[in-house]
Formats: C-alpha cells, structure tokens, sequence
C-alpha cells in the first residue's frame, strides 16, 4: 500500500501536455484536485483531465478539461457520497486481493490480524533472494538500465542520487543483520499494450509469462524455505509513478502456477525514465507488506465507518507516510513496534520500574517497553533524532508510541474499543495525524523537558485506552542527540531558572572595550547546568569574541574570532557541549550575569539584539534568623508564664533549627521554655532541669534539644514564640533575651 495525502503529481494526458494534480488516496481509491482546488477525473472520450460534477453522489466529467476555465456552479473539494466511495474501494480491492482468507470483507488492511502483522506467508528473517522484473510498455521505454537497479536494490555502500543507502542494507541495518534481502534483477521486458491500457488490466501475468517461458526464469530458485512459493517478486514499470487503476504502487497477491512454483505476494512501483528517478522508499515500504506482513501504520478511511482518513504514524514509520522523506531517498526506519513484532530485537529493556535511562540512536535491535495490565497494550519509547534513517523527519525528540495489537489505525477515535494499533503520542497534545492535519510537525516529538513530561493527567496522556492510568511517568528528557536520558517514575525536583533580555546594542567596531549586557538573577544555589542562547546581527562574525560572565567575575569563551566570512550569530551554548560553560558549574547563581561582546578587527560592524540564559541549580541552604530583647518579668509559680515572639518574614521549611535564650533566675529547675512554631506546633526545649543552679543561659538544636524535630518541614514564615513559665515557689527571674536561627 503507498498512500498519497495531498502532494502534487504530474499525470500525462493522451490528447494534452503533462498536468499537475494533488492526490488524496490509495490504490484502492483516489481523487484528484487542481493545484486550486478543483476535483477533477480522467475523461476517457477527450483523453484529458476534466472539472468534475457530481451526479446522484458520483463523479462525472464536466467535458471541461483543466485548461479552460472552471465551469459555472463547480466549487473546490468536491467528494462523492460515502457510500459510493465505499463501493468503489470495496470493488477494487476484491479484484486486487482475491485470495486473503476468508474474513470480514475488509478486515486485512491496516489491522494486523496475526498478532498485530498481517495474515499470510512471512520471510522477514535470514537470506531471501527476490526477484526484480523490469517492465516496459508498448509505448513507453526506460533509460534506466538493469544494472542501475541491481546497485540499487543489492549494493554495499550505495549512495547514487542522495539515496541514503540500498533497499538490501535498509532492511539488513533496521532488522540488525536478521534480514538479508537481496534480488536478481531481469529485464527490461516489453509488454504488448500501451500504458493506459494497464491502468485498468494488471499486467502481472503477460510478465511472469514472458520472464518464465520465454527468458527461462527458475522460481525455484526464490523460494528460500522451499515449499514451492516465490519469496518476493517485484514489478518496475518504465515512466514516471502512475497514482491510478492497477499501475497505482501497491502489494498484493495473484496465484500463477509455473512447474511447480507459485506466485504468491507480489509488489508493484514505477522505475522512473532516468537513473536519476530511482529511490529505494516504495521499493522498501511495499517490501514490508511483502516479506514480513507489516500492515499499513495509517487510515484508509472505511474500516471505523466514517470515511474520513487520518495520518496514522504519519512521517514517523516507513509502514506510514516514511517512505516519501527525502522524495523517497531516505526513507523513514521500520518504527519499534513493528520491528518488535517480527522479532528483530535482542533486547528488551522495562520502564515499568522507576529510574534514570537512555536510548541511543539507531539501535534497531533494542525495544524500550513499559507494560500494562492488558498483555496487547503498552507503551514503546524510542530515539527519533534527525539523524542517519531519520534526517529528514518533521521533527526531532524522543518518540511514544501507545501499542495495542488488536488496535486499528482506520481507528482515529480513541475510545476504548476503538483506538490505534500504534499511535505517536504527540508531544504539542494536538492531535494533528488523528485529524489528518498534517504528516507530523515541530512539536510531535519529546524534546528537552526539565520537569514531568507525561503522565496520567498531562497532555497527551500515559492514561490506558480504557482511561485508566497506565502509570507511566516521564521526566528529565534531555535534548535531542544520539543518546536521549530520561527518568522513569516521580520525577526529581529539578530547580531552574531562566532569564532573556533584549538587549538592541551596536557593537563598536575594533574596540577592545566592546558592550555588555546583563541579566540579574534572584535564586540562591550552585550552577549544575547552563544554556547560552545569542542573537547578534554581523556582518563578518570571524571579528567577534563573545563571553558569558558569571556575578563571580570567572569567564567563559563561548565564540573566538570563528567562522569567518559568514554573517549573523544565532546560536545556543550548552555547558554539555562546550567545556568553557561546564567550567562555570558549582559557580554561585545568584547576582549579575554579562554578556560581553567585542569587535576585534575593523570595518564590519554589528548589533548584539538579544540573548538568554538558562540555569539549572543545585539549591544551597538559606538561613532566616531573628532575635528579640524583651527584658520582662517572669511571675513566680504563674501557669501562664511569658511570651516572646520574633517574625520571620522568608518563606521555606525548615531543615535545621537553633534557638538560643539568655534567662537569669536564682532556680532554674522551677522553669519550663518551649519553642511555638507559626503553625502553633510546639517544642518543649527545658523541662524543670538543672535543679537549683542560677540561669539558663543555653543554645538549643536537634541534638540537644530532640523536641525540635517537631519542627522540621514546618513553614518558617510567621511568628515564632518563646514561652516561659515558673512553677514552683520563692525564686524568680527575668527573659532577657533569645533568638532563633532556622536553616530552609
């Protein structure tokens, strides 16, 4: 299956000048629009693309073809009834896959009815050997030899035309060395009939007639478990792709018996009219179906009974929409939760206890897994960054996928029995594949998150498809890269801080004294991390020295007369990344942080606009402290005693506690002092002790006093009151002085 979501395609015309469309659809069913929006259809009579009008839900043509002007009463975006859209995909693929097993009519599309892989014949491990047929028309030739297409599908190191790799090394590097594909390449063939004719009458057969009967072709040496089924044929027809009828690129099945070998699954795609034209991401897509019965990872828009397409996994799996990254040359990798269907990983790593992990960047053969209580639903985490088989994805993180393998991604819904098979977790939570918004976009995917990145009541959710909560927790994400860290659990508290300031500042040319910019920052602790972001318009930024200076004078380099000749520094500085940075950690956060930046050499000049700073700080303790002098009287053998209070105007818990008290008295075992904390939690700190000694002159802490314990974690903003009371007779005493020191 290779389905088309709105990208524009040349068609030719018999009677007229090639013309471009966009495409919605499949091989099964498509409709065609104008780059402005008008549907059209092929006009057979006039051998053109016409306006299109609807009769009783049905696409008709106007007569009008697409170079004249549109038609009174057409509007854009016509589309037939649902229920004609229906019979016309049901139609074409029962023609196109008569011998599925007997099942609802359309079952076996894009749920995977065999532990989450499609029914049938699978060869998704060790040497297959394929066989290629190159196909020419009646009436249209190729250029493309059949050498060109052997380095395609079979060489080492294949780079030809910007494709990333060959279809051999992309299914041995996302299988990691399980599947070793390779084809024998035969052709090109010529046909009797010109293209068009073979848009509505499939050519399997006249080919495999030719390639056997008349070139002498052995199928026994494709069958690689020897049952006597070709493992893989392939079909590459001359021109350009042809998105209609039966030369539409697709996988399916026909039934051809030749000496005791049969045809089973086949697959069809265009060769091109140059080398220049050949890629490898149908070929490998269409393979999937073919050898290892990957079903399509997106929505053709009957099985949920709306009609209305959704994206599915979008750009992010090759079984999706990944196969047309880079007009096919980089295909998107086979996602996780089809490599772990078919076995391909070594290694399984759970998530389902709590802890610091990391997953590195094109290690095809581990699956990071967190369960569930449903044995066919879980979680898949993987590393997406844009690199190597993903360079050209929409965006760039750490990918979630939410697995169930009795899903359905015709399902778009979400409910409970109707949801995906395998779902991206969109990061930005707005649901663009499900809504057929987009292919994926900057915000899919889980970049550098500080703090909880996803749980039971973010957006999105880790939630079950029942709505319960799965209990995964994900935090400290760190920034794309080839290793991706994360927690697993409750996440740390994390303290950051982060400032910007528009700073609109010439650079004076060729002084040494250049300009400064400063950003004051309030919090108390010792750098762990820091982020520099720059933007400085210039002319020549090889003149340019840059350097962070933290409130304790120390500097960091960040950019030394580098770069040369180009203009403009916009750039963000990581202390990860750069050394000068890191060696600003454990500095103190708190005061005035500069960016200076100077000019070193003449005639270009510049601006420095803005900059920002990032910290992430390990807290240091404060201390709030008070003291009062009341000097008063403390009444002899009197209950209610004295009270001293002193406020505390700081915020925080306490984390160590010391109170000192300056009591004269001629009795001190007549004495009892306690500590009231704002919240009134109390702390007796002397207890009718010391019997007949003069004064209580004492400092009071944790290990002295034990009572205080009571007082940790409580909030020390408020008053805190001494209270003194003398129970006993004849002797008494004054509350000079106290104070209290509380450590948050």
């Amino acid at each position: 299956m290779s389905a088309i979501f709105g990208e524009n395609l040349i068609f030719s015309q018999k009677n007229g000048h090639d013309v471009e469309l966009v495409v919605f659809g499949d091989e099964f069913y498509a409709r065609y629009e104008t780059k402005d929006g008008y549907t059209v259809v092929y006009d057979t009579d006039r051998g053109q693309y016409c306006y299109a009008i609807l009769l009783n839900g049905r696409f008709a043509s106007s007569g009008a073809p697409t170079i004249k002007p549109v038609p009174a009463g057409i509007r854009r975006h016509f589309k037939e009834s649902k229920d004609v859209r229906n019979e016309k995909f049901n139609q074409r693929y029962s023609k196109m896959m008569p011998n599925e097993p007997a099942v609802a009519s359309n079952i076996a599309r894009t749920i995977g009815a065999n532990e989450g892989l499609l029914r049938g014949r699978r060869v998704s491990e060790g040497q297959v050997r394929g066989l290629t047929v190159l196909v020419e028309f009646a009436d249209v030739s190729t250029n493309v030899t059949s050498e060109e297409v052997d380095e395609l599908l079979n060489a080492d190191n294949y780079t030809q035309n910007g494709n990333f790799c060959s279809v051999r090394e992309y299914f041995q590097l996302v299988s990691s060395g399980k599947l070793h594909y390779s084809n024998f390449v035969v052709g090109p063939i010529k046909l009797s009939q010109n293209r068009d004719y073979y848009k509505s009458n499939l050519f399997i057969k006249e080919a495999m007639d030719i390639v056997v009967n008349d070139i002498g072709i052995n199928l026994s040496e494709f069958d690689s478990k020897g049952e006597g089924i070709v493992d893989a044929l392939n079909f590459m027809y001359a021109g350009r792709t042809v998105y209609e009828g039966d030369l539409w690129p697709h996988n399916h099945n026909i039934n051809l018996n030749y000496g005791g070998v049969r045809t089973h699954f086949y697959m069809l795609t265009s060769l091109g009219r140059e080398r220049v034209d050949l890629s490898i991401g149908t070929f490998c897509h269409e393979n999937g179906h073919q050898l290892c019965r990957f079903p399509d990872i997106y929505d053709y828009g009957t099985r949920d009974g709306d009609f209305e397409k959704s994206r599915g996994m979008g750009r992010y799996c090759l079984m999706a929409s990944g196969n047309h990254l880079n007009r096919g040359r980089t295909p998107a990798p086979v996602c996780a939760y089809l490599r772990h269907l078919v076995g391909w990983n070594e290694r399984e790593i759970l998530l389902n206890s709590p802890g610091s992990h990391e997953v590195h960047h094109g290690d095809y053969e581990t699956i990071v897994k967190y369960e569930t209580n449903n044995p066919n639903e879980y979680f898949l985490i993987e590393n997406r960054t844009k690199i190597g088989l993903d360079s050209h994805l929409p965006d760039s993180g750490l990918a979630v996928y939410h697995c169930d393998t009795l899903g359905s991604n015709e399902w778009q819904g979400g409910t409970e029995d109707r949801h995906y098979q395998c779902g991206l977790l969109q990061a930005d939570g707005h649901l663009d594949l499900e809504n057929n918004r987009n292919y994926g976009d900057k915000g899919d995917l889980f970049a550098e998150v500080a703090e909880l990145a996803l749980s039971h009541d973010t957006v999105p959710s880790s939630r079950q498809w029942d709505g319960t909560d799965s209990g995964l927790m994900l935090s400290e994400i760190s920034a794309p890269g080839e290793i991706i860290r994360f927690t697993v659990g409750q996440p740390t508290d994390v303290n950051l801080v982060t400032a910007d300031v528009k700073a609109d500042l010439p650079i004076p040319d060729y002084e040494a004294m250049g300009v400064s910019s400063e950003i004051n920052i309030a919090e108390i602790g010792k750098v762990k991390a820091i982020k520099v972001g720059v933007d400085i318009s210039h002319t020549y930024i090889g003149d340019l020295q840059v350097e962070l200076e933290a409130p304790s004078g120390k500097i960091a380099l960040l950019h030394d007369q580098e770069s040369g000749h180009q203009d403009d520094l916009q750039k963000t500085y990581n202390s990860d990344a750069v050394t000068e940075l890191a060696d600003l950690t454990n500095e103190a956060t708190e005061g005035t942080w500069k960016l200076n930046v100077r000019d070193m050499l003449r005639r270009d000049i510049g601006r420095l606009n803005c900059w920002s700073i990032e910290i992430e700080y390990e807290s240091v303790d404060k201390i709030a402290s008070g003291e009062s002098m009341p000097n008063v009287v403390i009444p002899d053998i009197n209950g209610e005693g004295v009270n001293s209070a002193i406020s505390i105007e700081e915020t925080g818990l306490v984390k160590d506690i010391n109170v000192s008290v300056e009591i004269s008295h001629t009795y001190i075992g007549d004495l009892v002092v306690e500590l009231l904390s704002p919240s009134g939690q109390r702390a007796i700190m002397h207890s009718r002790s010391g019997d007949g000694k003069n004064d209580l002159r004492m400092s009071y802490d944790l290990s002295s006093a034990p009572a205080l314990e009571t007082m940790l974690d409580q909030q020390i903003k408020g008053d805190w009151t001494l209270h003194v009371k003398d129970l006993a007779k004849y002797d008494e005493g004054v509350l000079e002085e106290w104070s209290i020191e509380l450590t948050y």
